[in-house]
């Protein structure tokens, strides 16, 4: 197959080290040839990681989009409520569109950029990257055989990590949801996505629960003052306390996120001056730190969902319930238990830990987004734009439920929403 050119347009953590990475690995199927950074530290780390020329490299989505076409392709890695116009002036331009989720922060646009998949041969495709790992995929198949009879249930958690909630949702990019998302939405759309998916029929109804519990002003400690390194108290009794997390030998994620140089004496300063040395009890979060979900399907599926800040992992585990047997998995441990009620045996699945991000996910959805491109849009892949606006959809109704106390029907939800203007 022929190898393809993109553009990226945002090279930040997801942009450059979760997707990019994937040119240098098979350089025979895609080349990055432009890139679009407001940045200038990273946007010419990019220029110089990728050779592309000065003239390729732009300080904006709007310089960039504005040449005429440069590449086959557009990979859009920009913040959750910068998606919606460089997706659609792309789509008009002739790219071939891959998209990090959210798609937007804004349902309507969500509706809009459906319709756009739909009116354009296009191949536009949504980081829902999870349908892309092993895991899941063979969930799905154990399913599809038939393995445990008719799907009535499921039970789904997703556990954020207590040091992931106060980096990314606490002191983070998606602590607020009046400048982001709401957590349900940019967490969790992976997990409506999936549930969507095993269920294998429309969201009929959904309803949903939680609040900011902890992350609040009245539980900080006696004297916490509103930095860390501005001589906390409790700086050894504090799980969250920023020093611990980012001014250790380990300079991996989350600690490569909150400053560009990784001398310590540069993270120093970046907690004593950014947002990620604030106290997890004294920042401008509003998103919840706990939520449940319930679902029904249009085949009588049931599913109920939990996500989480207070565990000790970052992981997904999930339990499928059938007429004839039962699923366990362990994202994590990369497990999966199935149990034949017939016969009372149970076999376990051990699938391996893979290397790439998100259990594969993110090497997986790079793969077939090229084999779609490389085939100009003919072949079909595993997910598109249009099923993704469904488990936008459910995010968005289920923090509308949250919200309001109220079951939200989705068929009435949707409807409002084509009647606005």
């Amino acid at each position: 197959m022929k190898q393809i050119t993109a553009a990226l347009i945002g090279a930040g953590g997801r942009g450059m080290r979760a997707y990019a990475p994937y040119a240098k690995r098979h350089p025979n199927e895609i080349r990055f040839v432009a890139v679009a950074e407001p940045d200038a530290e990273r946007r010419n780390a990019f220029r110089e990681e990728y050779g592309l020329d000065d003239d390729m490299c732009f300080t904006s989505w709007e310089e960039l989009l504005a040449r005429p076409k440069l590449a086959d392709a557009v990979l859009i890695c920009t913040q959750d409520y910068m998606h919606f116009e460089p997706t659609i002036k792309a789509l008009e331009s002739g790219y071939h569109v891959l998209l990090e989720k959210p798609m937007s922060n804004n349902p309507k646009e969500c509706l809009i950029m459906g319709e756009y998949a739909k009116k354009y041969n296009r191949v536009f495709s949504i980081c829902h990257v999870l349908r892309y790992t092993s895991f899941f995929a063979t969930l799905k198949k154990l399913l599809d055989e038939g393995t445990i009879g008719r799907l009535i249930s499921i039970q789904h958690n997703e556990n954020v990590g207590y040091w992931h909630q106060a980096h990314s949702f606490v002191r983070g990019n998606w602590r607020n949801s009046d400048e982001t998302s709401p957590m349900i939405l940019q967490k969790s759309c992976h997990d409506m996505d999936i549930m969507l998916w095993l269920a294998g029929a429309d969201c009929t109804a959904i309803s949903s629960f939680g609040s900011l519990t902890h992350f609040r002003k009245e539980n900080a400690p006696e004297g916490a003052p509103e930095r860390c390194l501005d001589g906390c108290p409790a700086e050894d009794e504090c799980p969250y306390y920023a020093p611990r997390i980012y001014l250790t030998e380990d300079t991996g994620w989350p600690t490569s996120a909150i400053c560009n140089d990784m001398s310590l004496e540069a993270r120093t300063k970046a907690l004593k001056e950014g947002p990620y040395g604030r106290c997890v009890y004294h920042c401008d979060n509003n998103v919840v730190d706990h939520q449940v979900v319930n679902i029904e399907f249009a085949n009588e599926v049931t599913a109920a969902f939990t996500m989480c800040a207070f565990t000790n992992k970052i992981s997904r585990t999930i339990k499928l319930m059938g007429t004839k047997g039962e699923i366990r998995g362990d994202m994590e441990k990369y497990e999966i238990e199935v149990t034949d009620f017939l016969t009372g045996s149970t076999n376990v699945i051990n699938l391996g830990r893979p290397k790439a991000g998100h259990g594969g996910g993110d090497e997986g959805i790079m793969r077939d987004f090229v084999r779609l491109v490389q085939s100009d849009g003919k072949k079909q892949g595993i997910t598109n734009a249009v099923i993704s606006v469904q488990s936008h959809l459910m995010a968005f109704a289920a923090e509308k439920s949250r919200l309001e106390k109220r079951v939200i029907r989705m068929d009435e939800y949707i409807k409002e929403l084509q009647m606005q203007e």
